[in-house]
C-alpha cells in the first residue's frame, strides 16, 4: 500500500493536538487514556465544565478509568490535578504552562542579578520553604576549600528519584484505597498493599483497579482482595486491560459455577478456572448447560466436583449437545432404553448338569412359623 493523503472535507471547528503529544506520549499510552486526554482537550476549548461521570458516560468506561487517566497524564506532566478542601478533584490544568512561566521568570531574574550579586550569599540569605514529604533536595556544590570530613558529615543523603516517585505513587494509592473501602487503612492493610505493589509487582493502576473491582462486587475485606490478587498473579495478569477481561470472565462463568456448587467466599482456583474455560471455550457450552452439569454433579455425589462435572460435559460434548433441549432428549432416550430393558423377559438359563434339577418354591411365612414353633 502506498502513501495515503488526508484532506479536510468539512467545515467543522478543530481541537488542536500538539505534535509532541503524538510523537512522544500517544504511542506508549493506554488507548483509553488517549481518548480521555483528547476529550479533555475538546472540553478545554469549549470552556464548559464537566463531571467525571459525564466523561465516563461519553466514553462508555468507568469513573475509575477516568480518574486513572487523569493521574497517568499528571504523572507524564501533561496536566495538573487540582484538589479541593475535602481532598476531591476540583479542576484540571492542562499542560504545564504555569510551571514553565515560573521557570522562565526565575531564569530571567537570575540572569539579571548575576552581574551584581553573589549567588552563594544570596542563597544563604533567601528564606527556605518547608520541604514537602519525600522531596529531593537540589545538589549544591561546596566550596573547594571546605574540609572533606565536614563535607562528609553535613552533605544530605542522595535519594534515588525513581524511589521518590514510587513512594509518592504508593502514598497516593493508599489514599485512593481508603476512599474505596470507606475507612482508614490499618498497618496490616498497608503491609498488604505493599505486598501487591512491591512483591507481586502490580502497577499502581492495576492495584487501584483490583480494589475497585472487589469493592464494586461487594467485598471490602483485604483478605478477599488478596485472594483476587493472587489469582491474577497466577494467571499472569499485568495490566488493567488484562484484569478487566479476566474479571469479566470470573463474573460471568466462574462465579456462577462456584455458586452452583455451593462454594462461597473465594475465587476459583487456577485448575478450576481451566475446567470452566475448557467447557465454555473448547466445548462451546453456554452457561446454562454448564450449570445443569454442576447441579447433576451435586445431586449424584452430594458434593462439588469439577472432575465429575467434566465427565458429564465431556459425554454431552461427544454426543453433540448444543442446547438444554438436547440434554432433555438424551435423558428421554436413556429412560426409554432402561424401561425397555426392565420390561423384557429374563433369558432362560440353559440347563446343564449343574442346574438340571427341579426348582423348589419356598413360602417364607411358613418357614418362619415352623422355626418359631420348633
Amino acid at each position: 500500500m502506498g502513501m495515503l493523503s488526508i484532506r479536510n472535507g468539512s467545515g467543522h471547528q478543530f481541537t488542536l493536538v500538539a505534535n509532541d503529544f503524538i510523537d512522544s506520549y500517544m504511542t506508549k499510552a493506554n488507548g483509553e487514556y488517549v481518548k480521555v486526554y483528547l476529550l479533555l482537550l475538546r472540553r478545554m476549548d469549549s470552556g464548559k465544565g464537566f463531571s467525571v461521570s459525564e466523561l465516563a458516560d461519553i466514553l462508555e468506561i468507568t469513573e475509575g478509568d477516568i480518574l486513572r487517566a487523569f493521574r497517568y497524564w499528571a504523572k507524564e506532566g501533561l496536566l495538573t490535578i487540582e484538589y479541593g478542601a475535602g481532598g476531591d478533584i476540583s479542576g484540571l490544568l492542562m499542560g504545564n504552562a504555569e510551571t514553565e512561566n515560573k521557570k522562565n521568570e526565575t531564569t530571567a531574574k537570575t540572569q539579571d542579578s548575576l552581574s551584581c550579586s553573589d549567588p552563594i550569599a544570596e542563597a544563604e540569605s533567601s528564606p527556605q520553604e518547608d520541604e514537602p514529604w519525600g522531596a529531593i533536595p537540589e545538589h549544591t556544590e561546596e566550596p573547594a576549600h571546605a574540609d572533606s570530613s565536614a563535607k562528609k558529615e553535613t552533605a544530605p543523603p542522595i535519594r534515588d528519584i525513581g524511589q521518590y516517585k514510587s513512594r509518592k505513587e504508593f502514598k497516593q494509592l493508599l489514599f485512593i484505597t481508603e476512599k474505596y473501602i470507606g475507612r482508614p487503612l490499618s498497618p496490616s492493610d498497608v503491609e498488604m498493599m505493599s505486598y501487591f505493589y512491591d512483591t507481586l509487582q502490580f502497577s499502581a493502576d492495576l492495584v487501584e483497579y483490583l480494589v475497585e473491582y472487589c469493592v464494586e462486587n461487594g467485598h471490602k475485606s483485604m483478605h478477599y482482595i488478596k485472594s483476587v490478587a493472587l489469582a491474577w498473579a497466577d494467571a499472569g495478569i499485568s495490566s488493567v486491560s488484562e484484569a478487566r477481561r479476566s474479571a469479566s470472565f470470573y463474573n460471568k462463568d466462574c462465579s456462577a459455577v462456584l455458586k452452583a456448587f455451593g462454594i462461597t467466599g473465594r475465587m476459583a482456583a487456577s485448575v478450576e478456572t481451566d475446567f470452566v474455560k475448557k467447557w465454555s471455550s473448547e466445548f462451546g457450552f453456554t452457561l446454562d448447560i454448564i450449570i445443569e452439569a454442576c447441579n447433576r454433579t451435586v445431586s449424584a455425589i452430594h458434593q462439588p466436583s469439577f472432575e465429575y462435572a467434566d465427565k458429564i460435559l465431556s459425554n454431552w460434548h461427544n454426543k453433540g449437545v448444543h442446547h438444554l433441549k438436547d440434554v432433555a432428549m438424551l435423558d428421554q432416550a436413556y429412560l426409554q432404553h432402561r424401561s425397555a430393558r426392565a420390561s423384557s423377559p429374563a433369558p432362560t438359563a440353559k440347563k446343564t448338569k449343574f442346574n438340571n434339577f427341579e426348582e423348589r418354591n419356598y413360602n417364607m411365612e411358613d418357614l418362619e412359623r415352623q422355626l418359631l414353633e420348633s
